[in-house]
């Protein structure tokens, strides 16, 4: 299975991964498109659900590959991500444990999109115990309709596809008494809130058809 390569992907994104076998290969020849997890990931805050969005440098006109979208720094984005972070979860259950495994990619400098998301994916996959190879596509991997990763997992669209069912599994969120059970957020709100049981969570969530 090919995974687009997204900012602190979905809980939907590793439930897949987690019951999937072999490395997690990354797509990196897709055109860059606005409005999906590439650059942006989903919290929970005190005020409701908060959305991250990576600035990128536009190219107007032109379709960029993924591989070549580089961060845009005009805005001092990364200190209002992790304010917005430490804010939402600091008084969760496990977000002490794994603080410094995030803070320092809050506080590097990243010239291309592509190697900020595969740091965020790396630090997600140790935390989950899940030793899985990265490896980025040589060349493009074209995907059968209904069955394209990118467009099953949509910030604005519910999860479809072909070969696999996402039924998100309840699990406990630092504002869930305010705001219910918020679905599908970031990797990071089922790490900081349930630590080493994220994996159980992951597992029954997703299956085959």
């Amino acid at each position: 299975m090919v995974y687009p390569c997204f900012h602190n992907p979905p809980v939907s994104y590793f439930s897949l991964l987690v019951i999937d076998n072999g490395p997690v290969l990354v797509e990196q020849h897709d055109h860059y498109t606005k409005q999906t997890y590439r650059n942006r990931c989903r919290i929970l805050g005190a005020n409701g659900v908060i959305n991250l969005v990576i600035p990128v440098v536009k190219h107007h006109g032109q379709k960029t590959l993924m591989k070549d979208v580089r961060v845009d720094y005009d805005t001092n984005w990364q200190r209002i991500h992790w304010q917005s972070i430490l804010s939402s979860y600091a008084s969760a259950p496990f977000f002490e444990f794994m603080e410094d495994s995030y803070h320092p990619v809050y506080h590097k400098k990243y010239n291309f999109l592509l190697d900020l998301n595969i740091d965020l994916l790396h630090i997600a996959l140790d935390l989950l115990q899940l030793h899985r190879p990265v490896v980025k596509t040589k060349k493009f991997n074209r995907s059968e309709p209904g069955s394209d990763l990118a467009v099953a997992i949509h910030p604005k669209k519910q999860f479809v596809h072909e070969s696999w069912t996402y039924h998100p599994a309840m699990y406990h969120q630092v504002f869930i008494e305010r705001h219910g059970f918020c679905q599908d957020l970031s990797i990071m709100d089922l790490l900081f809130n349930e630590g080493p049981n994220a994996a159980v969570v992951l597992k029954a969530s997703a299956a085959r058809k």
